[in-house]
């Protein structure tokens, strides 16, 4: 059964009014107030006369199209954890700090983070590890977190789209019917453009950071207190590097943080003395150990799956809010709103863009949009005369970190 076209509509304002009023305007938590709109959606879902079997199902069917995100994010904070504890993360911010021209830090951040990306294949996985230590040296400089924040996220966002082992990557063209090398190709026309801009934009900005004497003071306790508390030995880079390896031979990326997880726990018990019950610890609540210098602190004290369970939340609570509405039939009705309303072809290349943005902001899920839009509106882009590969449109606007 599917609602009427009004009803379908009142659900949709219904939904955004809660979440919006609730964000905006008394500041609510995301995650409650997501899960709210949902029971709003699905109580009048009920009595309008939709199954709860129905819901139930489709909520299952988007947390399982989310699982792999969440596992990935649950490995990445372990990953964390375990690197700290090992003492290979802050080996990393050592080095970049006696090593790295304040001049070229941002131009050289985003430069690695796309490396990395491209062969991880992973967005969250190259933030959450390589990013995290780039922070510390970026606290270490002097350079201000939010400038060294921009350029990672547009490495790891850059790589991650055109990298070959991604699974969005892989799912927007296989949902469109369209060859894997062509979306990337097709890819390279928007990010290129955006990805130099930004590189240029980050090298001049990142010059009035040279030669900077004030912030020797900072630089010199960092690495004295690191040195104290870690022992920076050469071979703590193995991990990132086993790992880069791995993924350079296309192996999948849960294992390949699996094996850098294990090898960050191996030498944290061979070089920084810990025992399993410190390991453990540093998996599920990151490294917690104080320094007493708070911005060597705000470095270290990062990492563990615990890290990672307000976002696993929020995707859940995502689900429950989107869900609903597609057991409603809301987004059917969107789509054939769509077909109605386009003549041509650049009209049907704007609503996919809409629409992939409002199931997106909807369901807080880009599975979820490809999943049910792809196969529905590639047919339309041939009717159109357009190639399939410009019809999935990417949203990346409201994926976890």
């Amino acid at each position: 059964m599917k609602l009427s076209t009004w009803k379908a509509i009142l659900l949709l304002v219904l939904s955004f009014t809660v979440v919006l009023g609730g964000i905006i305007y008394l500041g609510t938590p995301t995650t409650i107030t997501l899960i709210t709109a949902g029971v709003v959606v699905i109580t009048l879902s009920l009595i309008w006369g939709i199954s709860w079997e129905k819901i139930e199902e489709d909520l299952i069917e988007t947390i399982k199209s989310m699982l792999l995100a969440i596992l990935i994010l649950l490995a990445v904070g372990m990953l964390i954890g375990a690197w700290m504890l090992s003492g290979t993360i802050p080996l990393i911010v050592y080095y970049g700090l006696v090593s790295i021209d304040p001049s070229f830090f941002l131009i050289i951040t985003a430069l690695v983070c796309s490396f990395m990306s491209i062969m991880a294949g992973t967005s969250w996985g190259t933030i959450g590890t390589v990013g995290v230590a780039l922070m510390g040296v970026s606290l270490g400089l002097g350079i201000p977190v939010h400038y060294t924040a921009g350029a990672v996220v547009v490495g790891a966002f850059f790589g991650d789209k055109l990298s070959p082992l991604s699974d969005t990557t892989i799912m927007a063209p296989t949902m469109a019917g369209v060859k894997l090398v062509d979306h990337i190709k097709h890819m390279l026309w928007t990010t290129i453009p955006g990805y130099l801009i930004s590189l240029v934009l980050y090298l001049i900005l990142g010059f009035q950071f040279g030669g900077q004497i004030e912030n020797s003071e900072n630089v010199n306790l960092i690495l004295s207190t690191l040195s104290e508390n870690f022992n920076l030995n050469p071979i703590l880079i193995i991990p990132p590097l086993l790992v880069l390896l791995l993924i350079y031979f296309k192996k999948p990326t849960l294992p390949v943080f699996g094996v850098g997880i294990i090898a960050g726990c191996i030498l944290a018990v061979i070089f920084q003395g810990r025992d399993v019950l410190e390991v453990f610890s540093a998996l599920n609540n990151g490294y917690s150990q104080a320094t007493n210098i708070p911005i060597v602190d705000e470095i270290v004290q990062r990492g563990g799956m615990s890290s990672m369970l307000g976002t696993v939340a929020l995707l859940i609570s995502a689900a429950v809010f989107g869900s609903p509405l597609k057991s409603a039939g809301v987004v059917h009705i969107l789509l054939d709103k769509i077909v109605a309303l386009a003549k041509s072809g650049k009209a049907m290349m704007s609503s996919s863009l809409a629409l992939h943005g409002i199931l997106f902001t909807i369901t807080g899920s880009y599975y979820v949009t490809y999943a049910v839009i792809g196969p529905i509106i590639s047919p339309l882009y041939d009717k159109f005369g357009l190639h399939r590969k410009t019809g999935l449109v990417r949203w990346r606007i409201l994926e976890p970190l």
